[in-house]
């Protein structure tokens, strides 16, 4: 059973939901605020690699998610093709990217004019930055993106919008040397919160993404027209 049409979760709720994306099934987990935000909008929050064991019930992920619904906005979070019971495989970025705007839009045409927060971790962070050209974000939060690792395409364009970005300096997965000079070369760079001693998963270290994505999602949220 699929569910494309299926209706917003009631605040406070999460949905599990199937929809038919570019490659097949996609497996989705949708979240509700309890209390909308003054100007309602949504969040899609991209996981880690699908071919080492990233789903969208990482940790990372599931703390983004829950910044985006206490900042009183809608969370979708979704495995990518061949991860779960998301249909297709793994296609280096590409295709994954192809899912990212699909969802956005799919999510567009459930809330009209809303504003999308596009969120990542990992090599979920460079698909949606990569994203963040089409699907025009009003706010970006990356935690971890590679550059060099995980991707054989060109850095993307800098999303135009505010964007922070979390790196630890002991992920011994992502290089946290070379995140930053990338990110240097973005004009204007993204707000860069460096958190000391963090390794590559946060372990313990959560409430730091949490500390501080909740007040940067809310401080640069559109505000009511």
């Amino acid at each position: 059973m699929m569910d494309d049409d299926a209706p917003l979760p009631v605040p406070g709720a999460t949905a599990p939901l199937r929809v038919y994306g570019p490659a097949g099934r996609i497996e989705l987990l949708l979240s509700a605020p309890r209390e909308p935000a003054t100007r309602p909008g949504f969040a899609v929050v991209c996981h880690p690699h699908p071919l080492f064991g990233g789903a969208m019930s990482n940790k990372v992920v599931y703390t983004l998610a829950a910044c985006a619904t206490q900042a009183g906005l809608y969370a979708l979070r979704f495995n990518f093709r061949g991860v779960g019971y998301s249909e297709g495989v793994h296609d280096r970025g590409r295709g994954e990217t192809e899912d990212v705007l699909f969802l956005v839009n799919w999510m567009r045409q459930r809330l009209p004019q809303a504003p999308l927060l596009l969120a990542g971790f990992s090599f979920g962070a460079f698909v949606s930055v990569k994203a963040a050209a089409a699907a025009k974000p009003a706010v970006q939060v990356s935690v971890a993106p590679p550059f060099e690792k995980y991707v054989d395409e060109p850095v993307p364009p800098r999303p135009d919008c505010p964007w922070l970005v979390l790196h630890g300096t002991a992920d011994d997965v992502v290089d946290y040397a070379q995140t930053r000079r990338v990110l240097q070369t973005f004009s204007p760079p993204p707000e860069l919160v460096t958190v000391e001693g963090a390794g590559h998963f946060f372990h313990g270290r959560l409430d730091v993404i949490r500390d501080a994505a909740v007040p940067f999602i809310a401080e640069h949220w559109p505000r009511p027209d």
